[in-house]
């Protein structure tokens, strides 16, 4: 328990020190992700579908059986799909654990930008553990607001962080309406002027996002298919 404590606050208290460190121990970490607000059930997908600068979007995020172990912590494997104007642009492997404060961290990535079904980049992966990146905090097991922490680190290439905004936000998306909602901001120190919201509903998971500064666009919850 003390490990966890320790490395929580390297994550919140310092988000932005160069020192950030979190400590991790397996023996701090649960099986399963079921986060209130964040939880992971494999064999659920998420379809989301909105519009951005560039045109129409559709995401499916699909939890999966399968595991990876990283920093010797057993991850769930998450599919994460993009497509704009009806093609292919985008697919990421995503690695997430819960500690036994009920936190989810993220330990990384593997991401694939892709163009006519071929892939032309794979800027954007990292694995905590690796060339000195860091598993980040992406909810917290007690959000409360005016929270600030780290949701990853990987210096000069993934440095995503994020703001506890509000606990009791109303949102309505074509999935269905929900009342005390978790409102975040999130940003990263590489791209600034550029922030966005995301609203996670209790119980469901992200519902919805939306641009909040440097652009225009939203992608919102339509569907979850279980299997």
């Amino acid at each position: 328990m003390v490990v966890v404590i320790a490395a929580y606050l390297a994550v919140v208290l310092r988000p932005e020190s160069f020192s950030y460190n979190p400590i991790i121990s397996p023996d701090d970490f649960v099986t399963q992700v079921n986060n209130r607000f964040f939880p992971l059930l494999p064999g659920t997908t998420f379809i989301y579908e909105g519009v951005s600068e560039d045109g129409p979007e559709r995401n499916e995020m699909s939890v999966t059986n399968q595991t990876k172990t990283i920093m010797g912590v057993t991850c769930t494997v998450v599919w994460d799909r993009v497509w704009l104007n009806g093609s292919l642009i985008e697919e990421t492997y995503d690695w997430y654990a819960q500690d036994k404060n009920g936190s989810v961290w993220y330990f990384g990535e593997d991401s694939r930008e892709i163009e006519d079904g071929v892939v032309v980049s794979t800027e954007g992966s990292w694995e905590a553990g690796v060339d000195g990146a860091k598993p980040g905090i992406v909810m917290m097991g007690e959000p409360v607001v005016g929270e600030v922490y780290r949701q990853e680190y990987y210096k000069g290439e993934a440095e995503d962080m994020a703001e506890v905004i509000a606990l009791n936000a109303s949102i309505s998306v074509p999935h269905g309406t929900y009342a005390d909602c978790l409102q975040t901001k999130d940003w990263t120190p590489l791209e600034p002027g550029n922030a966005e919201y995301k609203y996670y509903a209790s119980g469901v998971g992200l519902v919805r996002e939306v641009v909040a500064e440097g652009g225009t666009g939203y992608m919102e919850l339509v569907d979850i298919i279980s299997a």
